[in-house]
Order: C-alpha cells, then sequence, then structure tokens
C-alpha cells in the first residue's frame, strides 16, 4: 500500500470492502492511508468505486484516482461480479487485488486463489486442494481493458512502475498483487519478502503486463528455482511435498501456464 500511494500521490480515494486492510487502515472516517477511504461491503468493490467514479465527474474531478483495493477473496470469488461488470463497462477506476491466496483474516479459509496442493483450514492435513488456481488475470484480459498487469511485493521498482502506468491511463486497470500472509504460509515473517520473491522464480508468479487484452509482455524474469525450492520454504505445502501424484499435478499446472503466457507474449521458450 505504501509504493502504491507513493505512485498515485495524494488525489487519491481508496475504496477497501472486507479484507486485512479494513483493519489496517481503521474505521471510518479516521484513515492510516492518508487519503480518502470509503469501506464498502464484501461483494461491491468495483461498484462502489465507480459510483465514486461518477460523483467526481459531475463535480468535474478528472484528477482523482479512483482505487479500489480488495484481497483475493473479494476479487477472485466474492467481488468477480462486479469487477466483472465494471470492466465491461471500461469503467474509469483502478483496481488492486492484494492476493495472499485464502481468506487470511477470517482464519485462512481456501480461496479460488489458492494454488493446488495447499493446505488451508478448509482444505486440510492431507486434504490439500485439488483445484488449480483460477486465472484471473486470462479472465481481465479477456474483458479486453486497457492495462492488466501482475506484480510482487518482492519487486517494489516493478510495482511502482506498474502502478504509475496504470494511474496515466484512462478506462479500467487491474493490478494482480502477490502478498504473502506469515502465518497461511507458515513462514516466519522476516520470510515473506523471501517466499514472494522465490514465486516469481519458481514461476509460479509470472510478472507481465497486457494491454488492451492483446499485447503481452514479460516484465521480468529473475532467472528460475526449481518448483520445490519455493515449496520446502513454506509450511503449507507440507503435504503436497508427501504426495508425488499431487505433486506433479502442481508441477504441471505451474509449466503449462508458463508456456501458455511465453506463447502469448511471443518469448522464445527458455530455461
Amino acid at each position: 500500500m505504501r509504493i502504491a500511494l507513493k505512485a498515485l500521490g495524494r488525489k487519491t480515494i481508496l475504496v477497501i470492502p472486507a479484507c486485512c486492510w479494513t483493519v489496517i487502515d481503521g474505521p471510518s472516517p479516521y484513515s492510516a492511508a492518508g487519503v480518502p477511504v470509503m469501506h464498502a461491503p464484501f461483494p461491491s468493490a468495483a461498484a462502489a468505486a465507480t459510483g465514486v467514479r461518477a460523483a467526481l465527474d459531475l463535480q468535474g474531478d478528472t484528477d482523482t484516482t479512483v482505487c479500489a483495493w480488495a484481497g483475493d477473496g473479494g476479487t477472485f470469488d466474492i467481488g468477480i461480479q462486479a469487477l466483472s461488470a465494471a470492466a465491461e463497462r471500461n469503467e474509469n477506476i483502478l483496481y488492486v487485488c492484494y492476493d495472499n491466496e485464502a481468506y487470511m483474516n477470517t482464519g485462512v479459509q481456501r480461496s479460488s486463489a489458492t494454488p493446488l496442493g495447499a493446505w488451508t483450514t478448509t482444505t486440510p492435513g492431507a486434504h490439500i486442494k485439488d483445484q488449480p488456481k483460477k486465472d484471473l488475470l486470462a479472465i481481465m484480459a479477456a474483458h479486453r481493458i486497457p492495462y492488466a498487469a501482475t506484480a510482487s511485493v518482492a519487486f517494489p521498482d516493478d510495482l511502482a512502475a506498474k502502478i504509475s502506468k496504470a494511474r496515466s491511463i484512462k478506462g479500467t486497470r487491474f493490478l494482480h498483487v502477490l502478498a504473502p500472509c506469515p502465518p497461511g504460509w507458515k513462514i516466519p515473517s522476516d520470510r515473506a519478502i523471501k517466499a514472494a520473491r522465490m514465486a516469481v522464480q519458481a514461476r509460479v508468479f509470472p510478472l507481465v503486463e497486457i494491454e488492451r487484452g492483446t499485447t503481452w509482455r514479460l516484465t521480468l524474469d529473475p532467472g528460475r528455482i526449481a518448483l520445490e525450492d519455493y515449496l520446502k520454504d513454506q509450511g503449507r505445502f507440507r503435504f503436497l511435498l508427501d504426495n508425488p501424484p499431487a505433486l506433479e499435478a502442481a508441477r504441471a499446472a505451474v509449466e503449462e501456464r508458463w508456456r501458455e503466457i511465453v506463447g502469448r507474449t511471443g518469448r522464445a521458450m527458455c530455461g
């Protein structure tokens, strides 16, 4: 959030549905963000942001950026209807999903952003999640919105550049940011950035940007590490590592998505 607001500037209004940031930011009308914040119901961040944008336009304020800031549960699952509708209308809003791959602030329940093979309290013990993570970036790209991108808290320069670029574009912009949750990922807090970096290095979370849904570009490819190195660093994948068929399924899902992205960017396959 600090990186995003630094790139967005003071002329920003945040719209935040139920998520960890509603707690961090504090109750309305008080805000730790330093900019106006509107707390919205869980499913309606995009709809509420659309309304704020319309009110500003009626007042002749075209400079203020309206930014919906939501977690993966409020985006991949509960908020996707409002997000899809806003994208279809190409509403002039920036939507940022900070993805920690589960409903973390209610006790680590599985979301559709949870990766295949991960432990959560609703996929407990050896009953790990056996579905792949929803490809929300491709879904948003299919709306042909002006700009969509992935980013990671482990690569702040790339994140800031994408926020700045999104701010300069009119229409619906979507940014998908990987942000580890140490309790849910079963890692110490001081390893969160390392885990986020390893997700990119293992090609679990490629950093890309897409313009008009058709022009895909890899923005950063920091070399490759083995998928197992990424998985072993987190307690939530302990049962996956003990299950060879599930581990191979997870590996195949990562490889398949990487091939899809490489194909869309026109980049030569490597590694």
